[in-house]
């Protein structure tokens, strides 16, 4: 298999792309793994540190609004697409997967001048313009929920990082305890807010501190590296910067509180943990939308931005954890939702794009 993946930009693009590549080498070990991307996304960090190789085209970010900037778009999405295809011809890609963004829309542009297999993966619950392009030049097409509105839409799930996709977060807890020096008997509070910490979450966490150790429970709390200085560390509270091991962070918490991107609700109900979703207030919506599923099926609490105060949370927060039952009930109905072999899945969507599927496609 010779594959290029156009997944660049945010961390909701880069990393299923990621855990693709992973699923393909598994796959096929000899197989030829491009990601696609540029200069200005996180994949100029991430990729390299996974060991594939990235090839840049031109960022082609889409204005919102009217600016002078929209007249300069033609010329920057036949350059980027000119681009893309070079890279495609230079490796020879019998496939290419985008994930969406504003590298995935001259990506799917270039595949379809060359006749190269396109394959779809839509993450949110509100598809992008990238992916409403892409999924007309192409009947393989994955989302990662059901109700996801695409031509020939598939639901299989999102590709998740390995190591959470095969978490068993009890065999794991007594490890992750350890390793975040926390205590396995007490019941765990996980807060975080994404790579850059998210202030709300943060502000009503700090508020609500000493209610929460109070009540006996432990806070892990991942505030963004811009904001390390800020929180100290005592008795029963651990504030991080970022946390690397997010399998290990799942398995030490009994609930969490995070926004509701895409990612972090389809990883938090691969392992069944529940969760108090705060979606960005910000954009289209789609946080909210991403995070309605898990709610709906019991397995969260929706809660908006500017409703997450300190006194809120001492007060919810702290009776959630106290109520093993619910715990239970919630940890389970989450799990209904998750998808842990999407990756693999992919592959395979992959494989009959080209015509070589292993099922006979």
């Amino acid at each position: 298999m010779r594959v290029v993946l156009a997944g660049g930009g945010t961390a909701g693009h880069v990393e299923p792309a990621l855990a693709t590549a992973d699923a393909v080498l598994r796959a096929e070990p000899d197989a030829e793994v491009t990601m696609l991307g540029t200069e200005r996304g996180l994949e100029m960090r991430l990729v390299p540190e996974r060991g594939y190789e990235l090839a840049l085209i031109p960022p082609v970010p889409l204005p919102r609004r009217p600016t002078p900037d929209l007249l300069r778009l033609p010329a920057r999405v036949r350059a980027a697409v000119r681009d893309t295809a070079a890279v495609l011809r230079e490796h020879r890609a019998e496939a290419l997967v985008g994930f969406g963004g504003y590298v995935s829309m001259p990506a799917y542009l270039a595949a379809r001048r060359l006749g190269t297999p396109i394959v779809v993966h839509e993450a949110n619950a509100k598809p992008g313009l990238a992916n409403r392009i892409g999924a007309r030049f192409t009947e393989h097409v994955a989302t990662a929920a059901a109700d996801i509105s695409l031509p020939h839409a598939r639901h299989i799930g999102i590709p998740l990082r390995r190591s959470v996709a095969i978490l068993d977060r009890a065999a794991a807890r007594d490890e992750a305890c350890s390793f975040f020096g926390l205590d396995p008997r007490r019941r765990t509070v996980f807060a975080f807010g994404g790579s850059q910490g998210a202030r709300r979450i943060n502000e009503a966490v700090h508020g609500a501190l000493d209610d929460l150790l109070g009540r006996g429970v432990q806070v892990l709390h991942a505030v963004g590296a811009a904001n390390a200085g800020a929180y100290r560390g005592r008795e029963g509270y651990v504030p991080v910067p970022y946390v690397d091991r997010m399998d290990l962070a799942y398995a030490a918490a009994d609930l969490a509180i995070c926004r509701a991107g895409a990612i972090t609700c389809a990883e938090l109900a691969a392992v069944g943990l529940p969760a108090i979703y705060v979606p960005l207030p910000h954009g289209n919506g789609e946080q909210r939308f991403n995070a309605e599923p898990t709610v709906a099926a019991g397995g969260g609490i929706l809660v908006p931005d500017a409703s997450l105060t300190p006194s809120w949370l001492a007060s919810e927060a702290g009776a959630l954890v106290d109520d093993t039952d619910r715990m239970r009930e919630m940890a389970a109905a989450a799990a209904t939702l998750g998808r842990r072999d999407a990756d693999d899945q992919l592959v395979e969507m992959v494989r009959r794009a080209m015509g070589t599927s292993s099922v006979g496609g």
